[in-house]
C-alpha cells in the first residue's frame, strides 16, 4: 500500500472572502481530490443503510459476520460466529415481531447496552422496517436515559440484561410510555412481573424471535431521505441533543470510505476482522461496522471488560483496531514498559532500530519497506502483542500526540491514521493518508463527501485569511446531519447557509491540511473522546463554601480535568483559624493542606451530583486574586475569557498535570 505519490490530497473549489456587512471573513473551500469533479453518485442498490446490509447478506451469505465470546463461570471462551444469512434471518424475525407489537414506520426504537450481535440485529431491524434507531448511552450522565426515552418518544427498548433494572427503576419515569422491553438474552420472572405492572411487555431474546417467526412480515424499506438514527450527544445545558442522521448520509459514508481505500494496493477484503469495543452508541464504531458489512467482512465484539481487552485481541487476532487516544496511550505505555524491562544492550538495539526505521519513513519509505530487518528483529514482538495480524489502526474522538502516533506507526508494523469529525458529520470529516508522514500531527484532509473551510472568530483573534490561516472549522457536504431532533433553534444556530459550524478552531495549510488547535464553545473533549461541558460543571463546582469562583480546564491530550479556584476569603480564613494556620490570605492560599481540603470538597460535590468519572476534578491551582478585567481574564460582564485564562495559568496547569502523571506512574510502580 503506497501513499499518494504526488501528495495531492485536495482541490480548492472556492477562494476565501474578507468580512463584509457584518459577515465574518471565510477561508478557501477545500474538497477531497476524490470529489474534484463533484461528489460521486451512489449506486441504485446502495442508497440507504438497509441497502448496505441487504446487499451484503445476499452477496456473502455464508461469511462470518458477527462474533462474540460466551462467558462460562465468568471466563470468556473462544469466539462463536453468526453468518450474514443467519443475521439476516434474525433481523426479519425481530422486525416482524415489532410489527406484531403495532410499531409503525417512523417510530423510535431504543437500544441500550454494550456492543453485541443483538445490538446490530435490532439496529438492522429498524433499518429494514423503516423505524428510527435511538442508541441509549448511559455515560451521557445521570438521568440521560430517562430523558432520551421521553424526548425521542421511544416505543420499544432492546436492552442488555444488567440494564433492565435501570429502566424498571422508579427513577425512570419515562418507562411508562414503553410498549415493550426486549432483553439481549433473558429476563427474570420478577422483572417480567414488574414490567407488567407498569403496562409494559417484557420478552427474552428467543421469545421475541419466536413471535416474529410465527408472524412473518415483509420488510418495509426506507427512502434515502428518511431518518435512520437519532444519536444523542452532550449538550451545553447538561441535557443531550438528538442528532438526526439520514439513510443516504450513512450510505454515502460507506461509499466514501470505499473510494478512499480503493486508492491503496492493500485493500480491505472479506478476510478482514474488526474488534469492536468503542460504544455502538457512538458514531465512530457504528460507521466502521457499516463499512465492514459492505465488504462482507467480520466483526468480533469484546467480552465487556476493557481492562482485559488484550485477551480479546489475542483470541480474535483482528486486522483493524479503532480507538480513542486513551486506548493508544495505554498500548504505548505497555510497549514502553516492556522495553524498559529489556536488558540494557537489547534496549539500545531497539532504540537504534526504531530511529533508523522512523528516519526511513520520514524520507519517503512506506512502513513495509522502511526497515524489514528492524521489523523482523524488534517490532515483530510488538505486532505479536496486538494479535499478529493488525494491518490498520485508526484513532479518532480527540487529537493523539504526534509522539505516540509516530511511535505506533513504527513499532506496530501496521498502518496508522488519525481523523477528525463529530456525530453531526457521521464521524470522520477529515482523514490522514496511509503512510504519509507529512500528515502526522494533523487531522488530515477532507473526506470524500466533505467540503471544509475556516471562518473568522474575531473575539479570539482567529483570521482564516491570515498566515497561518485559522478559524472555526465549518463543514458542508453529503455526510452531514439533518438537524437536531425537536430543536430547530439549535439547528439554525449550528447550520448557517448550508455550513455546519463545529465550534472547533482549526489551522489550515494552503493545501487544505487541517489541524485542530482550539475550541470556540465551552465544551471540549478529553483524550478518551468524552465531551465535557465546562460552564455546567463550573456551576456545580461553585457550591462549596470555600469556593468563590472556579475555572475548569481539560486538555484534549489528557484524560483528567483540572481547575483554577478563587478561594472565598472569609470562609478560607475561618478554615485556617480552626486548623491552626496563621498568615495572610495569600499565604494561606499557598498551603498544600488547603488545596487538599478544597479538592476533597470538590470531589464530594461531584459525588453528590452524580457526575461521571471523567468530570471529576483531579488537581487544582489556587489564586487568591479574583479573576479580573485588569488581567484580561474576564469581560466587562464577567464572562470568562478562557483563552486568556489558559495563557495566564499555563505554567501552573502544566505543573498540576506533571504532578498527576507522577502520581499515576508511582501507583503503577507499586
Amino acid at each position: 500500500m503506497e501513499a499518494n505519490p504526488k501528495n495531492t490530497f485536495t482541490v480548492k473549489v472556492e477562494d476565501g472572502k474578507p468580512g463584509k456587512d457584518g459577515h465574518p471573513a471565510v477561508g478557501p473551500v477545500f474538497r477531497s481530490v476524490l470529489a474534484k469533479d463533484g461528489f460521486p453518485q451512489l449506486e441504485a442498490d446502495m442508497k440507504t443503510s438497509w441497502d448496505v446490509f441487504r446487499v451484503a447478506a445476499d452477496k456473502y451469505p455464508n461469511n462470518r459476520m458477527l462474533g462474540w465470546r460466551p462467558l462460562k463461570d465468568g471466563v470468556p471462551g473462544p469466539y462463536l460466529w453468526k453468518s450474514y444469512k443467519e443475521v439476516y434471518n434474525e433481523v426479519l424475525q425481530v422486525g416482524s415481531a415489532l410489527q406484531e407489537l403495532g410499531v409503525q414506520p417512523g417510530s423510535r426504537i431504543g437500544i441500550y447496552g454494550t456492543n453485541c450481535p443483538q445490538w446490530i440485529v435490532a439496529m438492522q431491524a429498524c433499518n429494514g422496517y423503516s423505524l428510527i434507531c435511538v442508541p441509549l448511552y448511559d455515560t451521557l450522565g445521570a438521568g440521560a436515559v430517562d430523558y432520551i426515552i421521553d424526548h425521542a418518544e421511544i416505543d420499544v427498548v432492546f436492552i442488555q440484561d444488567k440494564k433492565i433494572k435501570e429502566i424498571l427503576s422508579p427513577n425512570c419515569n419515562s418507562a411508562k410510555r414503553l410498549k415493550a422491553l426486549v432483553a439481549f438474552t433473558s429476563a427474570t420472572r420478577e422483572q417480567i412481573k414488574e414490567a407488567d405492572q407498569i403496562g409494559m411487555k417484557m420478552y427474552s431474546w428467543n421469545d421475541f424471535l419466536k413471535v416474529g417467526k410465527v408472524n412473518p412480515h415483509q420488510p418495509c424499506p426506507p427512502q434515502a431521505n428518511d431518518t435512520c438514527t437519532i444519536m444523542y450527544t452532550s449538550g451545553t445545558s447538561g441535557q443531550p441533543k438528538g442528532v438526526m442522521l439520514t439513510h443516504e448520509s450513512h450510505a454515502m459514508y460507506v461509499k466514501g470510505v470505499d473510494l478512499f481505500m480503493d486508492q491503496f494496493d492493500d485493500k480491505m477484503t472479506t478476510d478482514d476482522v474488526f474488534l469492536s469495543f468503542l460504544p455502538l452508541a457512538h458514531i465512530l464504531d457504528r460507521m466502521i461496522e457499516e463499512y465492514f458489512f459492505h465488504k462482507g467482512a467480520s466483526i468480533g465484539y469484546y467480552h465487556g471488560d476493557l481492562n482485559a481487552l488484550r485477551d480479546d485481541i489475542q483470541e480474535l487476532k483482528p486486522t483493524l483496531l479503532v480507538g480513542v487516544p486513551r486506548v493508544y496511550e495505554r498500548i504505548y505505555e505497555g510497549i514502553l514498559k516492556a522495553i524498559a524491562e529489556l536488558r540494557p544492550l537489547r534496549r539500545v538495539i531497539f532504540n537504534a532500530l526504531y530511529n533508523r526505521k522512523l528516519a526511513s519513513m520520514k524520507s519517503g519509505y512506506s512502513h513495509k519497506t522502511a526497515s524489514p530487518f528492524a521489523d523482523m528483529l524488534a517490532f515483530r514482538k510488538v505486532k505479536a502483542r496486538l494479535g499478529g495480524r493488525l494491518r490498520l489502526l485508526i484513532s479518532g474522538g480527540a487529537p493523539l500526540s504526534s509522539e505516540i502516533e509516530e511511535f505506533l506507526r513504527v513499532t506496530t508494523c501496521a498502518y496508522f491514521i488519525q481523523g477528525y469529525g463529530l456525530t453531526e458529520t457521521l464521524g470522520p470529516s477529515t482523514v490522514c493518508y496511509i503512510d504519509d508522514m507529512s500528515l502526522v500531527g494533523s487531522a488530515g484532509v477532507p473526506a470524500t463527501y466533505t467540503e471544509i473551510r475556516l471562518e473568522e472568530v474575531p473575539e479570539m483573534g482567529y483570521d482564516p485569511l491570515g498566515v497561518p490561516s485559522r478559524g472555526e472549522v465549518c463543514i458542508r457536504g453529503k455526510s452531514i446531519f439533518a438537524g437536531y431532533y425537536k430543536n430547530p433553534e439549535l439547528t439554525n444556530e449550528a447550520i448557517v447557509d448550508g455550513w455546519f459550524h463545529t465550534g472547533d478552531i482549526g489551522e489550515m495549510t494552503p493545501d487544505g491540511i487541517l489541524k485542530i488547535i482550539d475550541r470556540k464553545k465551552n465544551i471540549f473533549k478529553l483524550s478518551q473522546g468524552e465531551y465535557v461541558a465546562v460552564e455546567y460543571l463550573e456551576k456545580v463546582y461553585g457550591f462549596p463554601p470555600l469556593v468563590e469562583d472556579i475555572w475548569v480546564y481539560g486538555d484534549s491530550f489528557r484524560s483528567n480535568l483540572v481547575a483554577v479556584v478563587n478561594p472565598h476569603e472569609e470562609n478560607t480564613m475561618k478554615w485556617a483559624e480552626s486548623n491552626g494556620y496563621k498568615g495572610s490570605f495569600s499565604e494561606i492560599c499557598k498551603l498544600e493542606g488547603l488545596k487538599e481540603y478544597i479538592l476533597k470538597e470538590l470531589t464530594a460535590v461531584a459525588q453528590k451530583n452524580k457526575l461521571r468519572g471523567f468530570e471529576y476534578i483531579k488537581g487544582i491551582v489556587l489564586d487568591p486574586i479574583p479573576f479580573d478585567i485588569e488581567r484580561d481574564l474576564v469581560t466587562a460582564t464577567m464572562k470568562k475569557r478562557r483563552n486568556n485564562m489558559l495563557k495566564y495559568y499555563q505554567p501552573e496547569i502544566d505543573t498540576v498535570y506533571k504532578k498527576l502523571e507522577a502520581q499515576k506512574n508511582a501507583a503503577k510502580a507499586k
